[in-house]
């Protein structure tokens, strides 16, 4: 069993009166995140940046404060004091104030997934008495959680033996979508479209499963680095699998030779296995373009 990470938060979980001590884990990381540096070509060094202010030149960070733009280059400047006079002290306690159904929380509003776990032995009879009440009554939880200077709604919900922690955004961070669709019409559908549409969907449903998916440029991203290092030939993309520009079609028809293609393959994750890959492709074009500058090939005896 891999060592628990250092917790993120502790304090409480709060109901009413009953008070359990929890730690409050990140859900996720970036430890397999690829990232890539600037780097100065002709010396091989990574690049790196100083603080320069336009007419004056590099400064010092002990020069620099905060402040927020009112106009085109007109800032209110606050000082570090008078930022830690309104920072909220770090909360001891997620009180649940509300109960709701996971459905009635618009999906845009999850941010970022937390693990909370019971703090030692003597929390977890009543952590685990929270954790079922709520799974029975099949709502979650919602409260607030005051971490690092910052306040959050958070929702908690159980998950397996435990309880998640997803933060919420706030009503004012999200966009309306009314503008984006507004120029979508209000006319009904052909019905054999949706049909088939609607066909085409249920062939193709079965349970999520993520790791089906696969991060295809961060994948191709590792293996181009790899091969470099290893002083191998780089194999570029073919033009066949560069995408163009969209072309029209016949909608209908396209719908029927997909709900006919489907009637032969499984679902994603079993038929994804079978489709040759991006390199893979592009291997063969490279092959197949060698082959027609050099001929044929020779067995070696």
């Amino acid at each position: 069993m891999a060592p628990r990470a250092r917790a993120y938060w502790q304090g409480y979980l709060r109901l009413s009166l009953v008070s359990i001590g929890v730690e409050l884990y990140a859900a996720t990381s970036s430890a397999q995140a690829t990232t890539l540096h600037q780097i100065h070509k002709p010396s091989g060094k990574r690049v790196r940046y100083e603080k320069v202010v336009p007419g004056v030149g590099p400064i010092d960070s002990a020069d620099i404060v905060k402040g927020f733009e009112i106009g085109d280059d007109s800032y209110v400047v606050l000082e570090p004091d008078e930022l830690d006079e309104i920072k909220l002290d770090s909360g001891k306690a997620i009180e649940l104030v509300q109960f709701v159904g996971r459905e009635e929380i618009d999906p845009r509003y999850f941010d970022r997934p937390y693990y909370l776990a019971p703090e030692g032995d003597v929390s977890t009879e009543g952590y685990a008495v929270i954790r079922e009440a709520l799974r029975r009554a099949g709502k979650i939880g919602i409260g607030r959680l005051t971490m690092r200077g910052r306040e959050s709604i958070v929702a908690v919900t159980p998950l397996g033996k435990g309880l998640l922690v997803e933060t919420l955004r706030y009503a004012n961070e999200l966009r309306a979508y009314e503008p984006y669709f507004a120029e979508i019409g209000e006319g009904e559908s052909d019905a054999e479209m949706v049909a088939l549409a609607t066909e085409l969907i249920e062939r193709k449903s079965a349970p999520f499963d993520p790791k089906a998916f696969k991060d295809s440029y961060a994948e191709a991203l590792r293996d181009l680095v790899e091969r470099k290092r290893e002083g191998q030939a780089i194999v570029t993309t073919g033009e066949e699998e560069r995408r163009g520009p969209g072309k029209v079609i016949d909608l209908i028809e396209a719908l029927k030779r997909s709900v006919g293609e489907s009637a032969t393959q499984p679902a994603h994750g079993k038929a994804r296995a079978a489709a040759p890959t991006k390199k893979a492709s592009a291997a063969k074009t490279a092959s197949a373009k060698a082959a027609a500058k050099t001929g044929p090939v020779k067995k070696r005896a």
